[in-house]
């Protein structure tokens, strides 16, 4: 099975994968209003680097559920 099917399985069984997927949308939106502007704050950059780091972080989570739903079906 591949990783996008087992992710359209997730998206519709599994809450917790859900939830890291509504997030990283989130902050994908969020990253790119400030991405938008020509030029931005001490704060903005700030801003932007923590977003970059917490979207990482639910993207490795999502991968993370992806590997544990692969090891169960080798089961």
């Amino acid at each position: 099975m591949r990783d996008s099917e087992i992710v359209e399985i997730l998206k519709k069984e599994d809450e917790e994968y859900r939830k890291f997927d509504k997030e990283h949308r989130s902050l994908e939106e969020r990253l790119a209003e400030i991405d938008k502007k020509k030029y931005l704050t001490s704060g903005e950059e700030v801003e932007r680097k923590s977003i970059q780091k917490q979207k990482l972080a639910r993207k490795d989570k999502m991968a993370e559920i992806v590997r544990e739903y692969k090891n169960k079906l080798k089961v």
